[in-house]
């Protein structure tokens, strides 16, 4: 097992159970103990887990956390590129899509450069340079202003300004949280402001979640769930989370990293 594959391994265990033990990882996944408090390391210097004694607990998730987009980025590859290639199924060509900032969303980007004749909104600065860097000559990308979020969303005053004066088909979001009371949720209330009004701007709602959003809630709603016309999860979805949405949004789709992996090798 590579490094990043084993760390990986251990910080999804720490999200599942809350906390590891060095002895625990060791045995389970049969390296040595020094291996272990290395990768724990990685993990804490990255901000998602804090280390403890004899072991590492589950970083400070709470209501206004904002992890920077490096600390995301490497959270649940998998699933997100899954999530992503079947997302850009959804997109027609010749369309005006929105994408909201976030590691899903990007992800998203790199497969839209496949899509012809779109014409690209975002508050991203990091969807916004794969879009450039891909160099369609038949895309158009348009970055609304704003202010910086660590995310690396533009936010405030300007981008609502921006956005209000825009109409687009399809609308894909990316989301810090997701649940049944308080729907779909980030930690920075300049981001939800924004957000919600790429929503209104929309035609269509389509949400990108991995699985390990249920259940979190950011400070500021940006949608209820009932708002979404299509969900695209992962099979790591819980029974109850999969009830929920098959019941409150338009369609829920989800994914098998595995079956994304064998097509992307085909």
């Amino acid at each position: 097992m590579l490094a990043q594959q084993r760390q990986q391994a251990i910080l999804e265990r720490v999200r599942r159970t809350g906390g590891v033990r060095v002895a625990e990882l060791v045995r389970d996944l049969g390296v040595s103990d020094m291996t272990i408090r290395r990768d724990l390391e990685v993990l804490a210097e990255r901000g998602l887990v804090e280390k403890v004694h004899g072991g590492a607990t589950a970083a400070g998730t709470g209501s206004t956390e904002e992890p920077g987009f490096a600390a995301k980025s490497v959270r649940q590859q998998a699933e997100k590129e899954a999530i992503a290639r079947r997302a850009a199924q959804l997109v027609r060509p010749g369309t005006a899509v929105a994408l909201s900032a976030g590691t899903t969303t990007w992800t998203l980007a790199h497969h839209l450069l496949d899509v012809p004749e779109l014409t690209v909104i975002t508050n991203s600065v990091q969807v916004a340079d794969v879009l450039h860097r891909g160099g369609r000559a038949d895309q158009t990308v348009v970055l609304v202003g704003g202010v910086r979020t660590p995310s690396d969303a533009l936010v405030g005053p300007v981008a609502v300004a921006a956005v209000r004066s825009l109409n687009v088909d399809t609308l894909m979001l990316g989301v810090h949280g997701m649940s049944a009371r308080a729907g779909f949720t980030t930690p920075n209330l300049l981001e939800a402001e924004t957000n919600r009004e790429l929503v209104a701007a929309a035609q269509q709602l389509v949400v990108l979640a991995d699985h390990t959003k249920w259940g979190t809630i950011g400070i500021s709603s940006m949608a209820a769930l009932h708002e979404a016309h299509v969900v695209v999860s992962d099979v790591g979805l819980s029974d109850e989370a999969r009830t929920e949405l098959a019941e409150q949004a338009g369609e829920l789709i989800v994914v098998d990293p595995k079956d994304a992996e064998l097509e992307a090798a085909q």
